[in-house]
C-alpha cells in the first residue's frame, strides 16, 4: 500500500508520485507557475532540501526539474511514497 503524505513531508530518502493539487489551496499565479514546472498527478516528486528555520523554504525534483516552494505552496501538493524494495 502506498503512504499518502503531502509534499512538505516527504523523507529525504523516498521517491513518491503526485497524487493531487489543492490548486484552490494556491493564488492564481504560484497555481500557473506550478502547472508550468510540471506539477500534475503522475509525476514523480522527491525531497532534495529543507531551509533551516521552520524547514522553509523546501527543494524539490518534480520531474527532472529541481524547484524551490515555500512549505505553503507544498502543503497543496499531495503525494504518494513509491514502495520501498524489499
Amino acid at each position: 500500500r502506498n503512504t499518502k503524505l503531502r509534499a512538505d513531508q516527504l523523507p529525504y530518502d523516498r521517491s513518491a508520485t503526485i497524487t493531487g493539487v489543492d490548486w484552490e489551496h494556491l493564488d492564481p499565479s504560484t497555481a500557473s507557475r506550478l502547472r508550468d514546472f510540471g506539477v500534475d498527478e503522475g509525476v514523480s516528486i522527491q525531497m532534495m532540501h529543507k531551509g533551516p528555520v521552520g524547514r522553509d523554504p523546501v527543494a524539490l525534483r518534480i520531474g527532472r526539474m529541481t524547484v524551490a516552494l515555500r512549505k505553503k505552496q507544498a502543503m497543496a501538493i499531495q503525494v504518494a511514497l513509491a514502495e520501498a524494495a524489499e
